[in-house]
């Protein structure tokens, strides 16, 4: 099935919206649950997209990408995170970073059942609900994918210098001023989509296989 812009606009916004959005807070939350008060004192443990949307990154952004096609791509404000103030910075660091993927993971799940399930829904409403179903599997697996990526300061780069020994994790956080650069580089060239369509398609097999 063919499907214009306006109509793939329609069907991705929501999904895109709430795997943003979730992500977010998931890092606030888990932040302030191990002694870090920053997002929840800004106001952006919160499951109000506009506190988290970022124009550019949210919006212009993903749209381009849909259009264009390849791997979607796009980012909203990131929740503010003062790892000084966790009760144990450098081990409470993986659990604040694993939040947002694990929280795109569960929503991946979400949309499986949903999938599952289109089918019982009226007809006027059963293709709309597969094809938005469809797309937040997608949505919701590329940007676990992508934020597990080893590259500061993406959700997996944190991870890895929560876990590497000191003297490593302090030469690898050092890359964090130039992740944005690289992941910008890696995109334009395509090298980005190759590393991740492999873990992407075993991502989306594995949970079809098991909740179909």
């Amino acid at each position: 099935m063919e499907l214009t812009l306006i109509q793939k606009i329609a069907i991705y916004a929501l999904p895109v919206i709430f795997a943003i959005t979730v992500h977010e807070a998931a890092h606030g939350y888990v932040a302030k649950y191990f002694g870090d008060l920053t997002a929840d004192q800004q106001g952006r443990i919160t499951l109000n997209p506009i506190k988290h949307i970022d124009p550019v990154g949210t919006l212009l952004v993903p749209a381009l990408t849909l259009l264009l096609g390849g791997i979607l791509f796009g980012w909203a404000k990131p929740v503010p995170v003062d790892f000084s103030k966790l009760r144990h910075p450098k081990r409470d660091m993986l659990w604040v970073a694993a939040a947002g993927p694990a929280s795109n993971l569960v929503m991946a799940i979400f949309w499986v059942l949903i999938y599952k399930f289109s089918g019982s829904f009226t007809p006027y409403l059963a293709t709309p609900m597969s094809l938005m179903a469809q797309a937040g599997i997608m949505i919701n697996i590329v940007l676990m994918v992508l934020n597990l990526l080893p590259l500061p300061p993406l959700d997996g780069g944190r991870i890895a210098v929560s876990l590497l020994p000191n003297h490593l994790a302090y030469r690898f956080a050092s890359l964090e001023k130039y992740g944005f650069i690289i992941l910008i580089i890696l995109l334009v060239s395509g090298l980005l989509s190759q590393i991740m369509q492999p873990f992407i398609r075993a991502a989306i097999s594995l949970l079809l296989w098991v909740f179909a």
